[in-house]
């Protein structure tokens, strides 16, 4: 186990601490009894919506409840991360951390091959900070090109349209960071 509860332990702990059974949690919090078993496990994650409406039953707030639950995701295992939907045969977007909580920023991989293109992002919330590991790229901030090479980095608020495009002769990677979290997993 790692460092905290997990969510799942943690509702079956204040459960047990009210005194109700799976079965009594399930039906005040219109739920079914299979799926808080599967939440207290940890094989399933409620929503945030269907998380609140446990913890009205059990009289615990939301930001209590997270007060004191740390990430889950210290270590980002190459096995656990996850293709993005928005990922093509081209351009492969990695979650490498899609499993924590309480993140003020979301790490990501992109993978380009040769004339390939990020999709582009209208302005949004936000800054990105990005690293090129692999390549030479073209970082396009509204119609402002910047070329980089492989080492280079770059930084910019989320307000303006962008995009990556790999204008070299390989494929590229890079590390991109978003804050604060963009992505639903």
């Amino acid at each position: 186990m790692e460092n905290g509860l997990r969510i799942g332990e943690k509702l079956r702990k204040l459960r047990m601490e009210s005194g109700l059974t799976q079965e009594e949690l399930a039906s005040r919090s219109y739920l079914t009894k299979g799926f808080i078993s599967q939440v207290e496990r940890d094989l399933t994650s409620p929503s945030i919506a269907t998380l609140k409406s446990i913890l009205d039953v059990l009289g615990v707030e939301l930001s209590e409840f997270f007060r004191d639950v740390e990430t889950n995701s210290v270590v980002g295992a190459e096995k656990h991360r996850i293709l993005s939907s928005t990922s093509t045969d081209d351009c492969e977007i990695y979650y490498l951390l899609p499993k924590a909580t309480g993140r003020l920023m979301d790490p990501v991989l992109v993978r380009l091959k040769q004339g390939a293109r990020t999709p582009e992002e209208d302005s949004h919330a936000g800054e990105e900070f990005g690293f090129v590991l692999r390549g030479r790229i073209t970082l396009w901030l509204d119609r402002q090109a910047y070329r980089l090479k492989n080492g280079d980095c770059f930084y910019f608020k989320s307000s303006v349209r962008h995009f990556v495009e790999n204008v070299g002769k390989t494929n590229a990677e890079v590390l991109w960071i978003i804050s604060p979290t963009r992505f639903e997993w």
